[in-house]
């Protein structure tokens, strides 16, 4: 029997050769959807899928020993792994979230606050007297994006942590971008962690999902029992595959970061690109931070096309390997321009606060060969080069 101590272990072989009907090596697929009673008020483990399922239980299990959680809730999406947490809050409650978050989540939060849910506050969390401020309103809830999405800026999970529970508050940390193969928020004193398992957990691009890790046992039972009234939890199938995903997630993300880092350098030197934001440059405000908190930086970042946005127009016209679509953490490069696309459902307002400008871009980066990654952004930047000049010989 295998010792499952290290989290690449627990990735690659959590639940292996434990099947005792068959022995099969892989966990099976348990698509009923109800379970035979053993007799009358004879419930076995399993009744009703939308309570519990032994794939999506095999799924949990790993995704809680991945984050160093007591347990684990498997949704329908990411979404609903974050409105899962919110249904635990009552209409005094307060929410303190990052002014720069998800534009989903943001969205989602705005709704729930103007619905009476519950009380929202959206703050620079790396604004020292603006944190302050919120933690001095008894927030019952903290949560936390890091790196943001789209501008890759950092947090302390510790410190926010430390001061979150000082006053009170539970912490919740996104770790879509990172996943636990690169960050593991529970370690740094979060009470819960989120993930889009769509992106770098599942990393095909071919499942919807999420979950919600809590570091204790109560909480678990209280999402459990929560995601079973509203009916979130996630189909069968979607776990099974996604534990497929997970098979690969700590190989694939390490090719993936190393091929981003090529290609932030790569961006950064570039004479079209007014700004790169990447926390593993030198450069990025967050990078001591990052290295701190992170076991490594990722493979997601954004960046500045000089221009406007007919330059960001000709370049996603022009890019090679990368596609133009939502969405990140699959093996293939994706291209996103988050004020028409992953952040269009906020005002341009809060874009304005939260720093996401009309010319940014944010690249998901692929397994692809680090050098058709580079060429293909060349041949973007080629175009946008060639339109300008087009632009001012008229």
């Amino acid at each position: 029997m295998l010792n499952l101590r290290k989290p690449q272990t627990v990735a690659a072989a959590n639940g292996v050769a434990t099947d005792s009907a068959f022995g099969a090596v892989t966990p099976p697929l348990y698509m009923s959807s109800t379970y035979a009673f053993a007799g009358f008020e004879k419930a076995g483990a399993y009744d009703y899928t939308r309570s519990a399922n032994p794939s999506r239980d095999m799924l949990a299990d790993t995704l809680a020993k991945l984050e160093g959680g007591a347990g684990a809730v498997v949704t329908s999406s990411g979404m609903a792994a974050i409105d899962l947490m919110l249904g635990l809050l009552g209409r005094d409650d307060l929410v303190v979230a990052p002014h720069d978050c998800y534009g989903g989540t943001y969205r989602l939060l705005a709704a729930r606050r103007d619905r009476g849910h519950f009380k929202v506050e959206f703050v620079d969390q790396n604004d020292d007297a603006a944190l302050s401020a919120a933690l001095a309103k008894s927030p019952s809830l903290v949560l936390v994006e890091t790196p943001s999405n789209p501008l890759m800026r950092i947090v302390d999970i510790k410190r926010i942590a430390g001061r979150a529970k000082a006053v009170g508050a539970k912490v919740a940390a996104d770790n879509t971008f990172l996943s636990p193969a690169l960050q593991r928020p529970i370690l740094l004193g979060a009470d819960f962690v989120i993930h889009s398992t769509t992106k770098y957990i599942n990393g095909h691009s071919d499942v919807v999902g999420g979950a919600v890790i809590a570091a204790s046992k109560a909480d678990v039972e209280a999402l459990a029992a929560w995601a079973n009234v509203i009916g979130v939890t996630g189909s069968p199938f979607d776990a099974y595959l996604t534990l497929r995903g997970v098979r690969t997630l700590f190989p694939r993300i390490e090719r993936q970061q190393s091929n981003a880092a090529a290609v932030a350098a790569f961006l950064e030197g570039h004479s079209l690109v007014a700004a790169v934001h990447y926390p593993g440059l030198k450069s990025h405000p967050g990078h001591e931070l990052a290295k701190a908190q992170q076991a490594g930086f990722g493979a997601m970042l954004s960046f500045e096309l000089a221009g406007g946005v007919e330059n960001v127009r000709r370049f996603v016209e022009a890019v090679g390997i990368f596609t133009l679509a939502e969405s990140l953490g699959g093996v293939e490069s994706l291209v996103a321009h988050p004020t028409s696309m992953t952040h269009a459902g906020m005002s341009a307002e809060a874009r304005r606060i939260a720093g996401i400008s009309d010319s940014l871009l944010r690249l998901s980066v692929g397994l692809e060969a680090e050098a058709d990654i580079v060429a293909g952004l060349e041949s973007g930047l080629a175009a946008v080069a060639a339109g300008s000049r087009s632009q001012k010989a008229s």
